[in-house]
């Protein structure tokens, strides 16, 4: 096991580096280590790089691969939880409503022009998140309502309801300012163009921290797999831990969402392949989930931004045409399977 984690970790960094190299201007490995080591520690650049190739790499790709590497590993480790939390392989933060609660806080931004008073420039993704964030709670208050256990079809039928409501807000919102909805659009379909270091400085904190308090939980999710009676027959305080769990997927979704926009498929893809590969145990599929979402996210963007000749293509279009026949083939592939056996 501990092969295929270094191994799983080395492709990654490989991945990295890959995705800071490519693009309009090539930049070797060693190059790539040149200019690291010049902006970290002062130390001195080689003759041959140029300083507009050292600002391409520190101010663009560096940051941009980075940030998408923190939005995949924060997405997939959360829909390593809502998968195990629900026991259903297609749950996700966005099935619960996630992605619609910020959608609308980024429609009130972009439609109405509603900002903050402290940091007017980080309004879009602060609504974003508090939106995103406050759909989840919104969908646990209600299904504590109806269900005192929180079991998992009323967590599922609420997020639902309450997503498909949210929507139907945003799209009337939509149709009332036109004007602004390219905007809307441009930022739901998802990218990572001209996002600086700052939100790098953010969200890779935010996902390390996540990922860490999520496997510090590994047992109870080890369990809520096997059922809610047995969870609950071996000591687990369902209500609260599923409040815990699912509160903190929602917050990584949350926060990846609210500075790339809605990226898909990645946190359902990401926990099933590595399942396969390292197990059902909870104490390598949260970290490993993060570290192959992280590339996979990284994959996603370099397709974006290098495969069309002119302009680049919306991130979130690229994780689904990726992502969909390939979750499709492993799912069903894995229910023909089962039935044949």
């Amino acid at each position: 096991m501990k092969i295929k984690v270094i191994l799983a970790a080395a492709a990654a960094f490989l991945v990295i580096i890959i995705g800071v190299g490519w693009g309009s201007v090539y930049i070797p490995p060693a190059d790539i280590f040149s200019v690291i080591g010049n902006k970290l520690f002062g130390t001195a650049l080689p003759e041959h790089i140029k300083s507009s190739t050292a600002a391409i790499l520190w101010s663009s790709r560096l940051c941009r691969v980075l940030l998408a590497f923190a939005a995949g590993a924060a997405l997939s480790a959360s829909g390593t939880v809502m998968q195990s939390v629900m026991r259903n392989p297609l749950a996700s933060s966005f099935t619960l409503g996630v992605s619609s609660g910020s959608s609308l806080g980024a429609s009130i931004v972009i439609f109405y022009g509603a900002s903050l008073p402290v940091a007017s420039g980080a309004s879009l993704p602060v609504m974003g998140f508090v939106f995103g964030l406050g759909s989840i709670f919104l969908a646990l208050a209600v299904a504590g309502s109806l269900d005192g256990q929180i079991s998992n079809n009323t967590v599922i039928l609420v997020g639902m309801v309450l997503s498909l409501f949210i929507n139907a807000v945003t799209t009337l919102m939509s149709a009332i300012s036109r004007e602004n909805t390219q905007e809307l659009l441009y930022w739901q379909l998802g990218s990572f163009q001209s996002r600086g270091w700052t939100p790098v400085y953010i969200l890779v904190p935010v996902a390390v921290i996540g990922v860490l308090f999520i496997t510090h939980y590994n047992r109870e999710l080890d369990i809520m797999t096997f059922g809610e009676n047995q969870a609950m027959s071996m000591g687990v305080n369902l209500k609260v831990i599923k409040r815990v769990l699912l509160v903190a997927a929602a917050a990584l979704t949350g926060a990846s969402i609210s500075f790339c926009g809605i990226v898909g498929f990645v946190d359902l893809v990401a926990p099933h392949i590595v399942r396969k590969i390292f197990g059902a145990s909870h104490r390598y599929v949260v970290p490993m989930s993060a570290i192959f979402g992280g590339a996979f996210m990284v994959i996603c963007d370099l397709a974006a931004r290098t495969l069309p000749p002119v302009g680049e293509l919306p991130v979130g279009a690229v994780t689904a045409i990726i992502g969909a026949p390939f979750f499709a083939f492993i799912y069903f592939g894995g229910k023909k399977k089962h039935a044949d056996a």
